[in-house]
């Protein structure tokens, strides 16, 4: 029989770590509660606390076993969990709504036909559809800077493919699970790549090698490939053509 775990649920991680569970899955109001959590925990500078970090679900906090033991951060952490709503507390503030020139299909993004059917959608309408959805960077995983976007409407909960793809550049924008992932290098995936960019999520040049932060939102607007090859030829700070404004409290 399935064991029915409570949420928000609080346990320790490892030698110096507890992490702080909104649910068993992704879904918006649990990385909404994640990411206010981890913020929240951010702005109180517990003096032993030494990291943290939010996943898609999840906000996770080491600390300093010098200064506190483990049932010590436990009851500190339940009783910041017990202070509120965390699933409808507003998102951090700080965010940023980013604009990236994204070309949809074609051969630099071979696998859009295959994903739009696999939506029930022309390519056309899934091009419509992606285009005007705004997703929020739900977490920064797998490479340095990479990010999980989400979530997407619903009928672009798609399964990743049987077989790997070999290999997708930099900046290709590839689609499954109702999530993009906009890849930071080249890497093979399962994911099905159906645009592209020249957006540099990992600039580890400049002082913030991060272009990205959890929270912060993004729309991948079409463009045509003469468009993209033009921003590519003068994309020397990497931000492949893309706007970045402040998100209003």
């Amino acid at each position: 029989m399935a064991r029915h775990l409570p949420f928000p649920l609080v346990r320790t991680v490892g030698f110096d770590g507890a992490l702080v569970t909104f649910a068993d899955t992704m879904s918006e109001t649990a990385n909404r509660a994640a990411l206010a959590f981890r913020s929240e925990v951010d702005r109180l500078q517990w003096s032993e606390v030494t990291e943290s970090s939010a996943s898609l679900a999840s906000a996770y906090v080491r600390f300093d076993t010098q200064r506190t033991t483990h049932q010590q951060m436990l009851h500190k952490l339940q009783d910041l969990v017990d202070q509120r709503d965390w699933y409808n507390t507003p998102l951090p503030t700080g965010r940023r709504l980013w604009r990236i020139p994204t070309v949809y299909g074609t051969d630099l993004a071979p696998q859009l036909d295959d994903a739009a059917a696999a939506a029930g959608l022309a390519p056309a309408e899934a091009i419509r559809r992606l285009g005007q959805s705004r997703v929020r960077v739900l977490t920064i995983g797998f490479a340095p800077g990479q990010p999980y976007l989400g979530p997407l409407p619903p009928e672009f909960n798609i399964p990743r493919l049987q077989n790997l793809t070999p290999m997708v550049p930099e900046g290709a924008l590839v689609l499954a699970i109702s999530q993009f992932v906009l890849f930071s290098g080249p890497t093979p995936t399962g994911w099905q790549h159906v645009g592209q960019t020249a957006f540099r999520c990992f600039r580890p040049e400049t002082s913030e090698a991060f272009a990205l932060n959890p929270g912060d939102e993004l729309m991948f607007e079409p463009v045509s490939r003469e468009d993209l090859d033009h921003i590519k030829a003068n994309n020397e700070d990497g931000t492949g053509g893309a706007t970045c404004e402040a998100i209003a409290p």
